[in-house]
């Protein structure tokens, strides 16, 4: 792939306010995968995708999307149709799997195991690991290089996905370590991070995510941001 085919801007958005963020018990009676946004989270990916719709500069833009509803419906109300050729549904970039229909009581039980044990490393009964999603987001970024390499590859491409597998996917990029990775925060509903492409074609993010326990970023993890 020759270097100028890399896309100027590869942003990453998570879903916004769904259901389940309201009322964690939802979990007990609707699949994850079917979980829609309220109409809040319908309001952010509106105010979202016209912070994007700037970002873009009206050019066209490829995108990847989860298969689950509420990101299905993020993607719906960025209103950036006229920018989008076909969204393609990826499920490598779906949520974390933590159980089927989960039982409240024992996924805080769990949550409160997976604190002691590693979040990367801890996998849920029934449900995987983020190591797990790591691997899985490993695999689609070697089909998005090949895409790199298309006729037609745009100079933007969006990924609207999940809090976990966009920190996920950062840590690959970047090829942070496991410690960074633990110390880093989801980001907000709707709230997005842009890998900007520079001059040496390196990339970096707009912004670091931000962390909820002390690490002295190392200089490569330092790197990663402008």
């Amino acid at each position: 792939m020759h270097l100028t085919q890399r896309p100027m801007r590869i942003a990453l958005i998570r879903h916004g306010e769904s259901m389940a963020n309201m009322d964690k018990q939802i979990y007990e009676t609707v699949p994850d995968h079917s979980v829609p946004l309220t109409a809040r989270g319908h309001e952010q990916a509106a105010a979202a995708g016209k912070s994007l719709g700037e970002l873009f500069e009206g050019e066209p833009v490829r995108v990847y999307v989860s298969p689950y509803l509420r990101a299905l419906q993020t993607l719906d109300s960025l209103g950036l149709d006229d920018l989008i050729g076909v969204a393609r549904e990826e499920p490598r970039l779906r949520e974390q799997d933590w159980a089927n229909f989960q039982d409240t009581e024992d996924i805080v039980r769990q949550e409160a195991l997976r604190d002691s044990y590693g979040h990367f490393f801890y996998r849920f009964t029934h449900g995987e690991s983020g190591s797990d999603v790591y691997d899985r987001v490993s695999s689609f970024l070697e089909t998005m290089h090949r895409d790199f390499e298309t006729p037609d590859s745009p100079r933007n491409v969006l990924l609207v996905s999940h809090g976990l597998t966009m920190r996920l996917f950062c840590m690959r990029w970047f090829h942070w370590s496991v410690k960074f990775f633990e110390t880093l925060r989801n980001p907000g509903n709707a709230e997005t991070r842009i890998l900007l492409r520079q001059p040496d074609f390196r990339y970096k993010l707009d912004r670091p995510f931000e962390q909820w326990t002390p690490h002295t970023p190392t200089e490569r993890e330092r790197s990663a941001w402008l």
